[in-house]
């Protein structure tokens, strides 16, 4: 098992290995649910050891422990994080009743960097996400702040996370027509049982070079392998909060337990390895409260599924987007007058598409 084998984030002179750590879990929070200092630190080391480089936390992440324990570990070992790509997020508010504390203005922006560089030792992030779509502040005011801090060297790269594909498209369009530091990557939520991504971000991302980072890649532990029909699961921290798989689900799930057997490896190194297989740049964010969960997960890593399992894969977790995404279609037709062609190819190979095909 090894992460060497690095990628170029989206239009950008950035590598990356082809898993992301997620330090979300790093930090004791009040339900239990997180990784001692002890622990995050075994998982940080089994990472890095086999060539991991890229880093995901955010400020808010167990009340901004997750970031000071990835400082203190690298200010405890000169050298290291100059070789890391060290990503961190804002929008979270850290302090309540501040209607500036969060959000994506330029006050803000500047003040919750201040603090998560503070929280990191170090003097620059090599990617900033905005968390989340801040409908109070306009597009121009968060652009423009972030290249501002792009020129002064304390962020180099910038990208989004959480936010409609609209206002996704509406930023990258600004910065590129205002020479600004555009988006390199998205942020989503993307995994064999959560696909909607695909019905406007995924497309915008591959059509402008943004890569796709997914978090929750093993929707919260479901594709894991632990979850079976009629067992209970009880090392799950997520289970107690989000129940268990529906039944629509158990039919993905039942169909990756299948190949993973076939293939001699987990369910969630065939879940990744179809996340990695999917079209343009796909950098999963691998998330692990014991280092058990780490060593599991990047198994995927060594997994190639055949296109006869990737098609199974595919038909089985097919989504249901929304208008108008079910008129663009996988063969690509459109709707033809006039004998148009399409992709270039005559009207003979894609017969024209008419009104009285479409089912509303």
């Amino acid at each position: 098992m090894s992460l060497d084998r690095y990628v170029t984030l989206g239009k950008s002179g950035l590598r990356v290995s082809p898993f992301a750590l997620g330090a979300m879990t790093f930090g004791e929070d009040p339900g239990g649910a997180g990784s001692s200092v002890a622990e995050a630190e075994k998982i940080l080391t089994a990472y890095l050891d086999l060539g991991g480089n890229f880093i995901d936390t955010a400020n808010f992440y167990t009340n901004g422990h997750s970031e000071a324990i990835l400082g203190d570990y690298f200010a405890a070992r000169p050298g290291r994080r100059e070789r890391v790509v060290l990503a961190s997020k804002f929008f979270g508010n850290m302090y309540p009743g501040d209607p500036n504390g969060g959000g994506a203005g330029r006050s803000s922006i500047i003040a919750q960097l201040h603090e998560t560089l503070r929280r990191l030792k170090t003097d620059y992030l090599d990617l900033y996400w905005l968390h989340n779509w801040d409908r109070s502040t306009p597009v121009e005011e968060t652009m423009r702040t972030l290249d501002d801090l792009v020129s002064t060297g304390k962020i180099r790269y910038i990208g989004f996370s959480n936010t409609p594909g609209w206002f996704t498209a509406q930023a990258q369009t600004t910065a590129l027509l205002k020479g600004w530091t555009p988006l390199i990557a998205l942020q989503v939520e993307y995994s064999l049982l959560a696909r909607t991504v695909e019905g406007e971000l995924a497309p915008l991302a591959l059509d402008q070079g943004m890569a796709l980072v997914p978090w929750s890649p093993l929707k919260n532990g479901f594709l894991s392998g632990k979850y079976r029909r009629g067992a209970h699961v009880t090392d799950s921290a997520r289970a107690a909060f989000v129940g268990g798989p529906a039944e629509a689900e158990f039919v993905v799930i039942d169909a990756v337990a299948k190949i993973a057997e076939e293939l001699g490896t987990t369910s969630a190194a065939v879940s990744l390895a179809w996340l990695r297989a999917r079209e343009g740049t796909v950098v999963p964010i691998v998330g692990a409260r014991r280092l058990d969960h780490l060593t599991d997960n990047l198994a995927g890593s060594t997994v190639t599924l055949t296109p006869e399992q990737l098609k199974t894969l595919d038909e089985v977790s097919a989504p249901a987007l929304n208008y108008p995404a079910p008129m663009h279609g996988a063969q690509r037709r459109m709707l033809q007058f006039a004998g148009a062609t399409v992709d270039g190819l005559p009207s003979d190979v894609y017969p024209p598409l008419l009104m009285s095909d479409v089912r509303y």
